[in-house]
């Protein structure tokens, strides 16, 4: 693709801090799809005094897309970036820099220019990082919640604190899935059957508790491929889906969504105590015993994996489908605390 050299020296300046007189540069698509594009852009810059100081910056152009129930999101991720949503991060959680954050309206495309950050993600994320996740997540929320910043009052393109619970009621609204689990045909066995047909019945009743928990502003795609950890800190990308949600909703991503299905139970544990503690550092917290992190996975990810285990062919993804919905289950007959955060 073509960079505009302009652009790129003011970038560069940005990224370095000092003059940058001239630059050569290479890209590399890291993601793409069909509605926005992701490139490493590496080379070496020029200051005036002749020093030459390698780069690499991530370029990200998103185009107009529709998601369900959120029409916004497209935008999103440069309207915070446009705010002063980054003064309330820490050194331990935080988001990439934005050298550059331009909106073309005409063409519904934005372009960031960000950090580029090297470090561990995705399933090669350890326990303790995952852990560590959850500690500063809660961190994060915790102190947003008791001091209430007042840049919070000045985002209006945020995801609405019922985007969860539309979500779910769109999917059990599908016959092929709500369907399929009370079919004889049904390849589940009756436990996990069991497990699903049981959050519908009283999905009414769950709504109403987690209802009570606190309002917090949530990222809402905290999975693995979003966390980037490097010396000791966690870094966070992807910010279309952030809006108002409730406490522990983004640790149900971190456990559930695309998981290390192995250590699943293991991080569940470990993870929903780390988060709560991390929280209470700023704001009182109920008995862990009455958190709602199963039941909120269950409500985003039962009926997803279900359909992806439809949707599917491939033997080897049908049975990762399956295999989650097992450690979900196991995560109800073993959740692995019994004390209080204070």
């Amino acid at each position: 693709m073509n960079i505009e050299l302009e652009k790129l020296l003011y970038v560069l300046n940005q990224r370095f801090k000092t003059d940058i007189i001239s630059a050569d540069c290479q890209t590399m698509p890291l993601q793409g799809g069909t509605v926005g594009k992701v490139y490493l852009v590496t080379g070496i810059a020029e200051r005036v005094d002749g020093n030459k100081l390698p780069y690499r910056i991530v370029l990200k152009i998103q185009h107009k897309w529709e998601r369900y129930g959120d029409p916004g999101s497209w935008r999103r991720e440069y309207d915070l970036y446009s705010s002063d949503l980054g003064s309330t991060f820490s050194q331990s959680l935080r988001w990439p820099t934005c050298y550059l954050a331009e909106l073309n309206a005409e063409e519904n495309e934005y372009q960031l220019w960000l950090e580029y950050i090297d470090g561990v993600t995705g399933l090669d994320l350890t326990g303790d990082m995952y852990e560590k996740a959850a500690l500063e997540l809660g961190r994060f929320q915790g102190k947003l919640y008791a001091e209430q910043p007042a840049v919070l009052q000045k985002l209006t393109n945020l995801s609405h604190a019922d985007l969860m619970k539309n979500t779910y009621l769109h999917y059990r609204s599908w016959p092929v899935v709500y369907d399929y689990i009370r079919s004889e045909d049904c390849e589940f066995p009756l436990h996990v059957r069991q497990m699903l047909i049981d959050i519908d019945e009283h999905a009414d009743e769950i709504f109403a508790r987690i209802e009570k928990l606190p309002l917090v502003l949530c990222h809402r795609d905290f999975w693995v491929a979003n966390l980037i950890y490097a010396e000791g800190s966690i870094a966070l990308i992807d910010w279309d889906t952030s809006g108002w949600g409730y406490l522990g909703e983004d640790l149900a991503s971190l456990i559930a969504d695309e998981p290390d299905i192995d250590h699943m139970v293991e991080y569940y544990q470990r993870c929903v105590p780390a988060y709560y503690k991390g929280f209470s550092e700023y704001a009182p917290v109920t008995r862990i015993a009455d958190h709602c992190v199963y039941e909120i996975i269950l409500l985003v990810f039962g009926y997803k994996l279900v359909e992806g285990y439809l949707h599917t062919e491939a033997d080897d993804e049908k049975t990762k489908h399956f295999h989650t919905l097992q450690k979900i289950y196991e995560m109800k007959t073993n959740p692995g605390w019994s004390h209080l955060v204070t």
